[in-house]
């Protein structure tokens, strides 16, 4: 009887909680098809792409931020983090074609304390300041950018005064992987952080897609720039809080900034998960078990009751069930894929599950935060403590 309604009702109740509140998440409403006002006057923005073995997908990226149809003040600094494949190379070949547009810096050795990617970030923002702009765009190597993205970012963040606009980049969905498990990564982080209450200067809620932000520089430099984030491995997320104490932020999905990076196999999104999984959860042993018995309830108890126990308990798994699988369509329409993948969630939240236990292992044993070969997470933990 307790097991019944405990594995029954419980993720029923939650599931009808996400449902009708929780800022209404899943119907995916902060877009940035939303129509924005274009500000009298365009201000100066400086683009830093930081850049580590990335020769498979630089060029298209560069050349998207390169054909950006911006009215202000517009240039681009590449970081090449010591890049061994020829990334360095390319993007200056690209920048004595563009002369005055692109600049190419080679990067210094990473110090204590740092991740990779913050540290080029750092170290493109010290260039990006030493031109005096209004705002620093902050873009991932492996993003292209339709021609129009600037505008409407800085339109955004001008009409709302706006201390960072981002953008959840659509990311590759082609794979048979990319199918099962991408669009449920996209889901589930705007479950995490509901854009809506991201966007509400009310709500406490903060966060920020680390693939295109768009950074005011005064209200970036007034929390200490990107300096006061070194340690973080999700450093998205650690970003938008800062500024969000500075004043209004907004995040929303996008069309016009789109990831170049590939997922052809599950081992792929796999680690991509698991380098931070883990630290989401602040490296909480205990934070990681209560997360798993969670899972277990809201994903997998429905589907076992649905299937396995009887009465009205068999009729509430069943009707949860339903439930996840009605609020996974907008996402699974943004991503043009069948609606029967709806009924999967229960399955895919499963693997992610694993991903999120193998993150804890991979922490525990010196590899966490992998990225790029290196295993950031034990080496900035180890700084902090």
């Amino acid at each position: 009887m307790i097991a019944g309604f405990l594995f029954g009702f419980v993720p029923l109740a939650i599931w009808l909680y996400l449902l009708l509140f929780h800022h209404g998440f899943w119907r995916l409403r902060e877009r940035d098809t939303l129509p924005v006002a274009e500000p009298d006057q365009w201000p100066g923005v400086v683009a830093v792409v930081p850049a580590r073995n990335e020769v498979d997908v630089i060029r298209r990226s560069l050349e998207s931020l390169l054909a950006q149809d911006y009215s202000g003040d517009f240039h681009i600094v590449l970081v090449d983090d010591q890049s061994d494949d020829g990334t360095g190379e390319l993007a200056r070949g690209l920048a004595a074609q563009k002369p005055g547009r692109l600049t190419v810096l080679a990067g210094a050795a990473r110090p204590a304390g740092w991740t990779g990617k913050l540290w080029a970030m750092q170290q493109g923002g010290i260039a990006a300041a030493a031109r005096d702009p209004e705002f620093v765009w902050f873009t991932d190597a492996d993003i292209a950018h339709s021609p129009d993205n600037l505008r409407l970012l800085v339109a955004r963040a001008q009409d709302g005064d706006r201390t960072l606009v981002s953008l959840m980049a659509r990311l590759s969905c082609k794979t048979p992987a990319e199918h099962f498990l991408i669009p449920a990564f996209v889901f589930f982080f705007d479950m995490l952080f509901p854009f809506g209450a991201v966007n509400d200067p009310r709500s406490r809620v903060a966060a920020a897609a680390g693939g295109c932000m768009l950074a005011r520089r005064a209200a970036l430099e007034k929390v200490g720039g990107i300096a006061a984030i070194r340690h973080n491995i999700i450093d998205d997320c650690a970003l938008g809080r800062a500024m969000k104490a500075q004043g209004p932020i907004w995040l929303g999905l996008t069309d016009r900034a789109v990831s170049l990076r590939p997922y052809e196999h599950l081992a792929d999104i796999r680690r991509m998960v698991t380098r931070s999984a883990y630290a989401q959860l602040g490296y909480s042993p205990l934070v990681l078990a209560g997360t798993l018995l969670g899972l277990l309830l809201v994903y997998i108890a429905p589907v076992m009751t649905a299937l396995f126990a009887w009465g009205i308990s068999q009729l509430a798994g069943w009707l949860a069930w339903l439930v996840m699988a009605v609020m996974f369509q907008p996402m699974l329409r943004f991503y043009r894929l069948s609606p029967l993948w709806g009924f999967a969630l229960p399955l895919i939240g499963a693997f992610y599950a694993v991903f999120t236990l193998e993150s804890a292992i991979l922490h525990w044993t010196g590899r966490g935060g992998m990225w790029k070969g290196r295993a950031q997470a034990s080496a900035v933990e180890s700084e902090k403590t």
